[in-house]
């Protein structure tokens, strides 16, 4: 397909030109939506600084699982020493009560633990939906039926609930990021499974797939060579929009106490808790549910640029900067229409 040629009609003849690399559309379509680039570029600098935690805490001298126990007032609690939380050269960003542990550092490699487990669970659901998904749309009435109530049962199964009995029963000593990603990977991949089916399904008509399987082409070739060009984009539109949730599930599970444990830093686990702590350090409550939510946000207007870069027909949610174009676009069309109108009854 994408040697494919495109017939252009020019004074009357036809000439063939190269039609437009799909990835360059995509490009030119994303970089048209501002909101989108924002949002890449400070997902791109969250990815960076999660990169970059070890060099960072190296910056600033410190690590985070060190305790410092004379950076907190025992006599008050375990409030830290000083203003703000005890922010100084040392720790730029204070340090944890109770523990004194730097903020700084659980924060940077706390952003490790959540970016990484949300990617690595989109990874999960992508390769396992979309392999149901085909296979079902591909198999016979009797594959399909049972890969189809399979996957009605994942769809039909509270995602909190089910995480939270698994990662309740597995024993401790089994690396918890690890488990997470697993977790919600094999338990989140229906809907997409879904999609997939049905994309498969609309595909199979097409006449180069017809031609492909009628030349005698196995299931599997078929699906690599003719099939999965054309699943990329609502794949790619979902992926993108998983990310976000499934970092909001990272935490949520961290929150409850059954996600990731001490001494590893995450955002949830920092969350569990600031309602004990926020009046006496309220960077301990503002600084991971501002990480988490400035990152949800990129990746979810992200996701939405991503969307539409793929899907030009469809009208974004987030019609940022656009509602006078779009009315002074419709008002003309109209009086154009209203124009011809006039001509055609006056002709």
């Amino acid at each position: 397909m994408s040697e494919a040629l495109l017939a252009v009609e020019t004074a009357g003849t036809e000439a063939t030109v190269p039609a437009a690399s799909g990835a360059r559309q995509f490009w030119r379509r994303l970089r048209a939506q501002r909101a989108a680039l924002v949002a890449a570029a400070v997902v791109a600098l969250l990815v960076l600084v999660a990169l970059a935690a070890p060099l960072l805490t190296a910056l600033e001298g410190q690590d985070p699982t060190t305790y410092h126990p004379s950076l907190i007032d025992s006599a008050r609690g375990g409030v830290p020493i000083g203003s703000l939380g005890g922010i100084g050269a040392d720790h730029w960003l204070g340090v944890e009560p109770q523990t004194g542990r730097d903020l700084f550092a659980r924060l940077v490699y706390g952003a490790r633990v959540s970016l990484g487990v949300a990617f690595a669970a989109t990874v999960v659901q992508v390769a396992i939906g979309v392999a149901v998904g085909v296979a079902s749309a591909l198999g016979n009435r009797w594959v399909d039926q049972l890969l189809s109530r399979a996957t009605d049962i994942i769809v039909s199964m509270p995602l909190m609930i089910m995480s939270l009995a698994l990662l309740a029963i597995v024993p401790s000593s089994f690396p918890r990021p690890v488990l997470v990603t697993l977790v919600i990977g094999l338990i989140a991949w229906g809907n997409i499974a879904k999609i997939v089916r049905a994309q498969t399904l609309s595909l199979k008509g097409l006449d180069h797939v017809s031609a492909a399987r009628l030349s005698g082409w196995g299931a599997w070739r078929v699906a690599r060579r003719e099939l999965l060009p054309g699943l990329a984009a609502p794949v790619i539109t979902y992926a993108a929009l998983l990310v976000p949730t499934n970092i909001s599930v990272e935490a949520a599970l961290s929150f409850l106490g059954v996600g990731v444990q001490p001494p590893t830093p995450s955002w949830g686990q920092m969350l569990t808790a600031a309602d004990v702590w926020y009046q006496a350090a309220p960077q301990y409550l503002l600084l991971p549910a501002g990480a988490l939510f400035v990152t949800v946000l990129a990746l979810t207007v992200l996701g939405d640029g991503v969307r539409t870069a793929l899907d030009p027909r469809a009208a974004s949610r987030l019609r940022v900067g656009t509602g006078r174009k779009d009315v002074q676009d419709a008002q003309d069309v109209q009086e154009t229409e209203g124009a011809k109108s006039d001509k055609e009854a006056t002709a």
